[in-house]
């Protein structure tokens, strides 16, 4: 048995409303929320970023798990907003949380489904009995251009997974990836924000990747919609995993764990990962788990996990995801920019 034996998510507790940032800009606030169904999103502090959300995300994990640093042998981050150019997040964890040196540490790189290949490494390498654990952290923060229409979603968040043979509480049975050149967003080197091939957004990119890699997996080994307890896909939105589930004939009260966190937007390579976490939070022994990342340029896995009978000892209702939704600090469309430190002063 090879899986998820602990998780840890870090939400930063700033919020801004998706009608304060309407009012900014002049939008119809009711319709900017009826299309995204976004009614806020998180906003990294003035002394956060991908690094230190990941290393909160980790470290919760590891306590979670109970788990020595030293124990894990690979470390692999997946992010689109690293704050430098040219150096890795996963070495700073590796020196954060106390890791051995001898470790596998890499940043991945495959727009918001990055992370979900971390998780493939991740558990190839435990599976050939390379590392003992491997962990894989998507963490990233807001990279939407100001009155662009990626502002209203794109937010702050991270979440983090540690695998194994020992203690697993969800079981990765299945995996399944569809992949194409699709060119739906992209940044140029030095380009500040990331461009929408508006005509891709939907149908070619998202729908045909999520909607391929879930039926893949269900078709390769012998799933059907009914078989899962829960399902839960990346979120740009609320309204496209809603979209997603109806298309694969899942009922959708067993996508709601994961779209709420779209509340507070879209939190690229974290925001599959955070669905998966707060379903982690509440799930019962026996439940089956429907996991679908993606990742534009474009493509998609789609996992099946099993929950085990350990699930009750790692849940901590102290510490939920559905608690750090609540734990929020609203703030206006000026501290919003201060803290993006997107104000710039020029002599």
């Amino acid at each position: 048995m090879i899986g998820v034996v602990s998780w840890g998510a870090y939400i930063p507790k700033y919020r801004i409303r998706t009608e304060e940032v309407a009012r900014v800009w002049g939008d119809d606030s009711l319709r900017i929320v009826d299309v995204y169904l976004i009614d806020e999103k998180s906003v990294e502090g003035l002394d956060e970023d991908a690094v230190t959300i990941a290393v909160e995300a980790s470290r919760r994990a590891l306590k979670r798990g109970g788990i020595d640093p030293k124990r894990i042998g690979a470390v692999y981050v997946g992010t689109e907003s690293k704050p430098y150019a040219v150096k890795p997040i996963s070495s700073v964890l590796v020196e954060a949380l106390g890791m051995s040196n001898n470790v596998y540490a890499v940043d991945m790189e495959f727009a918001c489904k990055a992370a979900s290949e971390g998780l493939i490494a991740a558990v190839g390498l435990v599976e050939t009995g390379r590392v003992e654990y491997g962990m894989t952290v998507g963490a990233d923060t807001s990279q939407g251009e100001p009155g662009e229409h990626l502002e209203y979603s794109a937010s702050s968040g991270g979440a983090a997974l540690v695998v194994g043979r020992e203690g697993v509480v969800a079981e990765m049975e299945a995996v399944y990836s569809y992949v194409s050149d699709t060119p739906d967003f992209w940044r140029r080197d030095g380009s500040p924000y990331p461009m929408h091939g508006e005509g891709f957004t939907g149908e070619p990119a998202y729908f045909r990747h999520v909607i391929n890699a879930a039926r893949g997996v269900m078709e390769n080994h012998g799933y059907k919609p009914s078989d899962f307890t829960y399902a839960v896909f990346h979120q740009p939105n609320g309204r496209f995993p809603v979209r997603a589930a109806s298309t694969l004939g899942i009922p959708i009260e067993r996508v709601k764990p994961g779209i709420v966190v779209t509340h507070i937007g879209n939190t690229y390579n974290a925001s599959a990962l955070l669905g998966f976490a707060k379903i982690l939070d509440v799930a019962k022994p026996g439940d089956r788990v429907l996991l679908v990342t993606f990742g534009s340029g474009a493509g998609s896995n789609a996992f099946v996990f099993k929950i085990t009978d350990l699930i009750t000892e790692r849940q901590d209702k102290t510490n939920t995801v559905e608690r750090m939704l609540q734990n929020k600090i609203y703030i206006d469309y000026a501290r919003y920019l201060k803290m993006r430190k997107m104000v710039k002063l020029f002599e």
